[in-house]
């Protein structure tokens, strides 16, 4: 791999306070990634020490090869070209559309500055604002500039630091599309930080799912929803509930609503490398394993539910006194307090070992 980012298990404190602790972190050219997890877990400062705002006490940071931080030595920020993007996208007020992307173009010759400045207003959808000032906009196309100013001096690396923060929920699912689709246009590599799993989903190649400064598994989304390493990842990731089971041997996994097939071992958890028949495990089910079927003999009691449109989500009591989750076709209305018929629908085993507690 063509490496253009690497982090070797760099540490950060803010006093005796830790806050990233030995991450390591490899980027390939033109690959977008991202910092994904809760406040306060580290991802922004990870994102700073990237930058140049902030030294590491140990480990390094490798650009194309070339360090730019140690514990004895840090590049300053101005030196590393690296473009970003903030939360509050920090345009000039003053400044038109076209002067805030050209912004950082000085160096070029004027004829060469106005042509990079026409094609970022292209390729950001903004060509007919380029006289307009910033309040002129609303806050996605604001969220656009930001992004052409950021890409317009072509840098190595591109770090946005919870750029939707500010936009409602509709429009940050659109615009999420259409900034991967911008990154790729112009090859751009990059790190996104942000608390909200569809936004990195929509935009990163490959996630690194944050907690406690440290890095629990980096992953496509696929596998971080289907394959979680660790109980915290699996919590964090989607929505379901972890009933227990029971291994019956190394492909199967009894829980009470039936049996699932898949490889056990490889998904006990950390603690249970080997889970041998009759071990106790917990087993993450989704609300996509559990499907209405009013044929089945199975029944569940529906506690509370939540519409959602084309669907509704459903909390269930199972038979046992368990609580799960299912996912149902919104014409599917059933009442709180009502019976309906379900079945287990899953092709494969989300397991840990019952000692296997979130770190």
């Amino acid at each position: 791999m063509n490496a253009l980012l690497e982090l070797k298990n760099i540490r950060h404190a803010y006093g005796k306070q830790p806050v990233v602790k030995d991450l390591s972190l490899t980027l390939a050219k033109g690959d977008i990634g991202c910092l994904l997890g809760p406040s306060g877990c580290g991802k922004t400062t990870v994102l700073r020490c990237i930058a140049g705002f902030e030294s590491i006490s140990a480990g390094e940071i490798l650009l194309n090869g070339k360090e730019v931080s140690n514990a004895r030595f840090s590049m300053p920020p101005e030196q590393r070209h690296i473009g970003m993007v903030f939360q509050d996208y920090a345009l000039f007020p003053h400044l038109t559309v076209a002067a805030n992307i050209g912004f950082g173009l000085h160096r070029m010759q004027k004829a060469e500055k106005a042509a990079r400045v026409a094609e970022l207003l292209r390729i950001v959808g903004l060509a007919d604002s380029s006289a307009r000032f910033p309040h002129e906009l609303s806050g996605g196309q604001q969220q656009r500039v930001a992004l052409a100013r950021a890409l317009a001096p072509r840098p190595d690396l591109l770090l946005l630091d919870e750029p939707f923060s500010n936009l409602d929920v509709s429009l940050r699912e659109r615009l999420s599309l259409e900034i991967r689709d911008i990154l790729k246009s112009q090859n751009a590599t990059a790190i996104l930080v942000t608390h909200d799993q569809d936004e990195a989903f929509a935009i990163a190649d490959e996630i690194g799912v944050m907690h406690h400064g440290e890095i629990q598994q980096y992953d496509i989304a696929y596998n971080l929803y289907h394959r979680p390493a660790n109980r915290f990842v699996a919590n964090f990731i989607g929505r379901g509930v972890f009933l227990s089971g029971t291994v019956l041997d190394s492909h199967h996994v009894e829980i009470e609503l039936g049996t699932l097939t898949g490889e056990v071992p490889h998904q006990c958890g950390h603690s249970c490398r080997v889970c041998s028949p009759g071990h106790s495990v917990a087993v993450l089910v989704r609300p996509d394993d559990i499907v209405h079927d009013d044929g089945s003999p199975i029944r569940a009691t529906v506690l509370h539910k939540a519409f959602r449109g084309a669907d509704i989500l459903y909390t269930l009591r199972l038979p046992g006194g368990s609580t799960a989750l299912s996912l149902v076709p919104s014409h599917h209305n059933h009442a709180i307090g009502e019976q309906i018929g379900i079945r287990l629908e899953a092709d494969h085993v989300v397991a840990f070992s019952q000692s296997d507690e979130q770190k």
